[in-house]
Order: structure tokens, then C-alpha cells, then sequence
């Protein structure tokens, strides 16, 4: 075969015909060349961002390259058939979510960074330290704070928090590490389950707006039961000692109260402006961001009062530089490879629904399987598979399922990624974090009581829920 015709051959076989390419649906590529090659390249991108903890590659790089070549590719394809505005309206609107999702989650995370800042983490760690209390007491402790603190913080935050607790005190203490380690990552994704804000898999729910936001609380007693079931387990392997209680009290830095309450402000200015005026909440969350920035400028202008206290010698040290706020610099602190990482993965998988995939999955899953085992193989899959991209292309099938179902769909997700040490967030950090004491055998060790729990919590969601 000429070289000419091979190349006629390979272009018939990437780019097809496209017969309809100019009507108000785009076609079915899944068995062209085009759509094979963008499917290849998607596992590869993800690949490399499982591998993240031992090539040292931000998992946001291969993403984000993975969607610009698979939108050029689907782009090229209409172009070189006559062309068609579809790709660009399609890819239009898969960015209008992200920056929906983008804004809301940036404002959280400045909200985060703010408390961090002033010290609020800070203080509650230092307080846990010097309690006194017990390998048990503490492992118990961490991991009902990590399930009570995720709800309204992130759940890699708290994780990292009460890790740096567990092993300030019991860092000595291999096996408390281990145990105390995989209750937290179990406990702060059991807690990010209930709450639209705890997660960001249950945010996208929330704001696509296939559950209320009073509707997730449903998923408490499922998410205790997610919790519970593996730490009972776990509780009688905690070797039963008693640390010496050690550290000094930390104070927090003026106005980390108040930023406290602003964040809970803005969190009701967010489900106010979406239950009450149908506007997205990510508006309430912006104007959330400037309550912020007005106090930030009100702490900025009354620096004086701290510095002119006559008792300023003794706390300043405490307090640090109490002018320096600068509702800019938590900004610029967010997850920026964790918010580009979730550009990469909706620009992707949104590319790999264009092209029909997303179709063939939703009828294999919830058409052949069902919605109830396509909803437990989904919580199964996120073990593996990061689960916002899992959870986007669930939304982005939108296939027709009761409140109940997209309750269960949402609850294993969230809890599902807790079976593997690199399932979620948390337990990836953790294990950089408690490096040598926390790791992937360590917590597959358990993996069967997590699994229990994942059952318990299933079958608790159906006995009080009903799907």
C-alpha cells in the first residue's frame, strides 16, 4: 500500500464520517479511531496520576494535557467534516460547571487557609496534645473529630490535622500510628459523606441539584455506621498504654473567632441564596469571600489597638505580626493542583461523554446491572479511582434514579475510596505524612473491617432511607 493511501486510511480511521456532525446531537465515535485514542490517553493520564506518590508528578500535569488533546482531537474531527459548533458548545458548558464547582471550592479552601492562618488548627492540636489521654482515648478522639470536623472542612484538612496530633503523641508507637491513621481517613470520609459541603462529590450532587441540601443529612446514621463498624473492630488491636502528655498551649491570633463565624455565615449566605432565590450557591459563597475581605481590611485598620495593649510584650510572641492578614495570601495558599487536577478531570471525562462513552456505561451499569449495584460498584471503584472523576461521569450520565439512589450513589463515593489507602486524599497524604508507620499494606491489613462497615452502612442507608 502507498504511503498515500495508508495515510487516507488512517484518517478514515481516526476521523469518520460524520453524517450528522451538523445536527443537534453529536455522533456515537465510540468505535472510531478517534474515540479509541482518547479513551488510551485518558488511562494513561490517570495512570500517572496513581502513580503520583513515587513519580513526584502533580497529578493536575497529565490531566490537563489529556483534555486539551482529547478536545483538539474531537474538534479536528468535526472541522474536518464540514464542521460544526457542537464540540465547542459541549466543552462550553463542561467549563461553566468546573467554574461553578471552581469558585466554591476556592472560597472554602481561602475560608481553610484563613483559619490555619490565625491559628485555629494550631490551638485545637496543642490542646489534644497536652490532654493526657490515652493510646485508646486518642484514637477514638482523632477519629470522631476527623468525622465531625470534615462536614464543614475538607476531608484532606482534618486528616492531616489529627495525624499531626496522633503523631506528636504517639509517634514512637508504629502500630498506634497505623491504627489511629486508617480511623481517621475512615472517619473524615465517613463524615464528608452527610455534609454538600464535605466533600467534593457530594458539592456536585448538591449543585446539580439531584439532592436538596437538608436531603444529605439523611446519609448521618449510614456514615456513623461507616465509621463505627471498623473502629470497634480496630479498637481492642490499640496497644493500651498511656503517653506522657507534652507541648504548650497555643492562643489564637486576633479574629480567628470571628472568621470562624463568617465561614458559618457564608456557608447559610450559600444554601440561602440557593434554596430560597434558585440562584447557584456558589454566588452565596463569593459574596461569602467578601465578608472576608471586609474584615480582613477592618483587622488591617485596627492593628494598633493589639499593638498598643499594655500587656503586648508577653503575647506578641504568641500572636505573631497581628497586621499581616491579607485575605490575598490564603487565596494564593489553596489547593491550586487539586483545583486544576478537577479542570483536567471534567474537561476529560466530559470529552469521553461527547464522544458516547458515558452513554455505553450508563446503559451497561444502570440499565443491565441496576441502579442499586451500579451504585455499590461505584463506591468500589473509587478504592481505586479518585472519586470525583467517578462521581462526574455518574452526573454527566444522569441516568433516571430516585432521591434514595442518588443518596446511596453519594454515600459510597464517599466512603468507598476508605477501603484502599490511596482511595482518597486523605489516606495519600497520610501516608506521605506518617511515612514508614502508615502504609498501603498497613491499611489493606484492615481493609475487611473497612469492609464491613461499607456493607453496614449500605444496608443502614436502605433500612432508614429506602431507595
Amino acid at each position: 500500500m502507498s504511503l498515500r493511501n495508508s495515510i487516507l486510511a488512517l484518517t478514515a480511521f481516526l476521523f469518520p464520517t460524520l453524517a450528522a456532525a451538523s445536527g443537534s446531537e453529536p455522533m456515537d465515535l465510540t468505535g472510531a479511531g478517534v474515540g479509541l485514542f482518547s479513551l488510551a490517553l485518558f488511562g494513561i493520564a490517570y495512570l500517572l496520576v496513581m502513580a503520583e506518590e513515587f513519580t513526584h508528578l502533580r497529578k493536575s500535569k497529565p490531566v490537563i494535557i489529556a483534555a486539551g488533546v482529547i478536545w483538539g482531537a474531537i474538534a479536528w474531527t468535526y472541522q474536518s467534516h464540514g464542521g460544526s459548533d457542537l464540540p465547542e458548545h459541549a466543552f462550553r458548558h463542561n467549563l461553566l460547571e468546573y467554574a461553578e464547582l471552581m469558585l466554591f471550592l476556592l472560597v472554602a479552601m481561602t475560608y481553610i487557609n484563613a483559619m490555619e492562618e490565625r491559628r485555629v488548627f494550631d490551638a485545637l492540636r496543642a490542646f489534644l496534645i497536652r490532654a493526657g489521654l490515652g493510646f485508646r482515648a486518642l484514637f477514638w478522639v482523632t477519629g470522631t473529630l476527623a468525622f465531625f470536623i470534615s462536614p464543614v472542612a475538607d476531608n484532606l484538612t482534618t486528616a492531616l490535622l489529627m495525624c499531626a496530633v496522633v503523631l506528636a503523641v504517639g509517634g514512637d508507637n508504629p502500630r498506634f500510628v497505623t491504627l489511629a491513621c486508617i480511623n481517621i481517613v475512615v472517619g473524615a470520609n465517613a463524615g464528608g459523606a452527610f455534609s454538600p459541603f464535605g466533600d467534593i462529590t457530594t458539592l456536585m450532587v448538591w449543585q446539580k441539584g439531584m439532592v436538596q441540601f437538608w436531603g444529605f443529612f439523611a446519609l448521618f446514621l449510614p456514615a456513623v455506621v461507616n465509621f463505627l463498624v471498623p473502629a470497634a473492630l480496630m479498637h481492642f488491636a490499640v496497644p493500651n498504654e498511656q503517653p506522657t502528655a507534652s507541648g504548650d498551649a497555643v492562643e489564637m491570633m486576633r479574629g480567628a473567632r470571628r472568621i470562624i463565624v463568617l465561614f458559618l455565615v457564608t456557608i447559610m449566605t450559600a444554601v440561602s441564596f440557593h434554596n430560597f432565590l434558585h440562584m447557584p450557591p456558589v454566588l452565596g459563597m463569593l459574596t461569602g469571600l467578601g465578608y472576608l475581605q471586609f474584615f480582613g481590611f477592618y483587622l488591617k485598620k485596627t492593628a494598633h489597638r493589639q499593638h498598643n495593649r499594655p500587656d503586648n510584650a508577653e503575647h506578641d510572641g504568641r500572636l505573631g505580626d497581628v497586621s499581616a492578614f491579607d485575605v490575598f495570601q490564603p487565596v494564593a495558599r489553596a489547593e491550586w493542583d487539586t483545583l486544576l487536577f478537577f479542570y483536567g478531570v471534567v474537561a476529560c471525562v466530559g470529552g469521553l461523554g461527547f464522544l458516547g462513552y458515558l452513554n455505553l456505561a450508563s446503559a451497561m451499569m444502570y440499565n443491565d446491572w441496576g441502579p442499586t449495584t451500579a451504585n455499590i460498584a461505584v463506591g468500589l471503584l473509587s478504592a481505586i479511582v479518585d472519586n470525583i472523576p467517578v462521581m462526574f461521569a455518574v452526573l454527566t450520565m444522569n441516568p433516571d434514579m430516585s432521591t434514595g439512589q442518588w443518596l446511596l450513589v453519594t454515600l459510597t463515593a464517599g466512603v468507598g475510596g476508605s477501603l484502599l489507602s490511596i482511595g482518597s486524599a486523605a489516606g495519600v497524604a497520610l501516608m506521605g505524612q506518617a511515612r514508614g508507620k502508615y502504609t498501603f499494606f498497613g491499611h489493606l491489613k484492615w481493609t475487611p473491617a473497612i469492609a464491613a462497615g461499607y456493607i453496614a452502612s449500605i444496608y443502614a442507608h436502605i433500612a432508614l432511607n429506602g431507595l
